[in-house]
Formats: C-alpha cells, structure tokens, sequence
C-alpha cells in the first residue's frame, strides 16, 4: 500500500491552484467547442468545425487531467488509476473517430472543390485559443517546476499541442479570407487531423503505462 505523504502549506496552494487550472482549462474548451462548431457549421469551414470537436475531446482529457491533480496530490507517489486509464481511452477512441471523420470529408472536400462560406470567426477563435492557451501553458509549466511535478509539467507541455492546432487553424483560416483558395480549409482540416492522430495515439500509449506523456518530444 502507498504512503501518502504530508503537504506543506506552500504545496497545497500551489495543488489547489493546478486544479483552478485544469478546471478553467474544461470550461473554456466547452465553451470553444460549441462556439466553434457553431460557426464552422454556419460558415462551412471544415477546418472550425474539427477544431471544435477537439475541443469537446479536450474537456474528456481534463476531466483526467483534474483527476490526476487530486490523486498526486493526496499522494505525489500514486500512480495512475483506473479512472485516468479509462478516460485516455474514451479519449484516444474519440480522436481517432474525429481523425477519420475529417480526413474522409476533407478529401470529399477538395474532390467537389468545396469552400467555406467564411473563415472569419475561424481567425477570431483561434487568436483568443492561442492566447488563452498559452496563459495556461505558462502557469501550469510554473505550477510544475515549483512542485517539481512531471505530472504537471508534462500536462503543460501536452497543451502546448492545442497551441499549435490553433495556429493551423489561424493560418488556414487567414489564407482563405486573403486568397479565397478553394482548398485551403481542407488542407487545413488534415493538418488538424494529423495532430488529432497524434493525441490519440499518446492517450492510448499513456493508458497502458504510468508514462506521463510525451508530447515534450514531439
């Protein structure tokens, strides 16, 4: 049986304050969600519509990740529980399915020569995802160094991730509003879809293991 260990007053702010964070990080990935498949349903923009099902898939992964900070922090030695092993499962099948939901309509896509009412809201979303992101990338990074957590610190690296899916989405985005390129947002999608893929198949790596993550090295 694992020994819990003693927190000092310090540390338990510090655990209370991850958990502020993974909890800000679920609302603003449901909120995003809706607001962005709202939008990439009403303009057709594939490549919003995906990121706001990612979005979804992100508030199951924080569920774990919100989880994760309670275990470590009644016990910084557990290692991951059932909980946490079923919920990067459910994950990483969500993924998957969103992977091939997006790659099979992104080459329908470009076969019709289809293209997006506008990508405005597109550019809008992801500025406010990229900025947000990245206040959270810094707190948890600082959270984890001043814990000394590989948990945490692995977290934000993995968050990292939805940074770069949100540049995808402004780059594509900004590039049809400029060129009105027919197959831009479906080249887009399959950028997205390639990250998806990514996330996926870590959720599934990091189930069979007590490996936090490896989004650091990618």
């Amino acid at each position: 049986m694992e020994k819990e260990t003693s927190l000092t007053v310090t540390q338990s702010r510090l655990y209370k304050l991850a958990f502020a964070l993974a909890i800000v990080t679920i609302i603003y990935n449901f909120a995003e969600g809706i607001i962005a498949t709202y939008f990439g349903y009403e303009d057709e923009s594939l490549a919003l519509f995906g990121f706001g099902i990612d979005s979804f898939i992100e508030v199951i992964s924080g569920i774990g990740i919100a989880h994760m900070v309670l275990r470590i922090q009644r016990n910084p030695n557990s290692n991951r529980d059932n909980f946490e092993r079923t919920a990067l499962r459910i994950t990483g099948v969500a993924f998957y399915g969103l992977v091939l939901g997006l790659v099979f309509t992104s080459i329908f896509n470009i076969y019709t020569a289809h293209k997006p009412e506008t990508t405005f809201w597109g550019i809008v979303i992801a500025v406010i995802s990229i900025a947000t992101m990245w206040i959270l990338v810094v707190w948890k990074t600082k959270v984890g160094k001043q814990l000394n957590s590989a948990a945490i610190l692995a977290d934000a690296a993995c968050t990292k991730v939805c940074i770069y899916m949100s540049i995808i989405l402004l780059v594509s985005s900004g590039i049809y509003e400029l060129t009105n390129m027919a197959y831009i947002d479906s080249i887009g999608t399959l950028a997205l879809s390639f990250y998806a893929f990514k996330e996926g198949r870590e959720c599934f790596d990091k189930a069979k293991s007590n490996k936090y993550c490896s989004c650091e090295n990618d």
